[in-house]
């Protein structure tokens, strides 16, 4: 069974990126996105730069992460576990979901869940729920929609190499539109 990497989020994230499950090299390096050819980090820098597309950051990956937060962006995966040959999603079996049930107070500025890709975008329903409703007492089977600020819920195009029918350009345009309303 593999374990994957804690969130990399903090109070001020209003836009949390949930991916799968990291990759053979992530996990490896103990850091989100780290296999070269992933674009994660290419489109959020480019999405995010306020004078047109430009060279993502090349830092060091504290740096970059610092960077990410301060624009009030946060990664993590739906699967906190799961077992895996290779990287590719379709591989996963028997997966174990993140508790994703105390973003809220985590992230009390939390505005959007982004899905990177179809894999998370499975649980989409879910967060959602989680998210966005209020149990009303012990007893209670009902639930209404929580007072606080509703949490939209996207799918983006992913940013993995294997998702090749998507060119970058198209995917920016997605994930820009995403990240510019979100994290201004």
């Amino acid at each position: 069974m593999l374990q994957g990497l804690p969130p990399l989020l903090n109070s001020a994230t209003r836009v949390l990126i949930l991916g799968s499950f990291p990759s053979v090299k992530s996990l490896q390096l103990q850091q989100y996105y780290a296999h070269p050819q992933n674009q994660l980090w290419r489109l959020i820098f480019n999405a995010k730069s306020a004078d047109g597309p430009r060279k993502y950051c090349t830092s060091s990956y504290e740096i970059k992460s610092k960077q990410l937060l301060e624009m009030g962006i946060g990664l993590w995966d739906v699967y906190a576990a799961c077992e895996r040959v290779g990287s590719l999603d379709s591989a996963i079996q028997h997966a174990q979901l993140n508790d994703l049930s105390s973003l809220r107070q985590r992230c009390p500025q939390l505005r959007a869940i982004a899905h990177n890709g179809g894999e998370s975008y499975k649980h989409a329903k879910a967060v959602d729920t989680l998210l966005n409703r209020a149990n009303h007492g012990p007893d209670s089977a009902n639930h209404s929609p929580d007072p606080r600020t509703p949490i939209e819920v996207f799918k983006l195009p992913s940013s993995s190499p294997a998702n090749a029918s998507w060119s970058f350009e198209r995917k920016l345009q997605v994930w820009q539109s995403v990240l510019e309303k979100y994290a201004p």
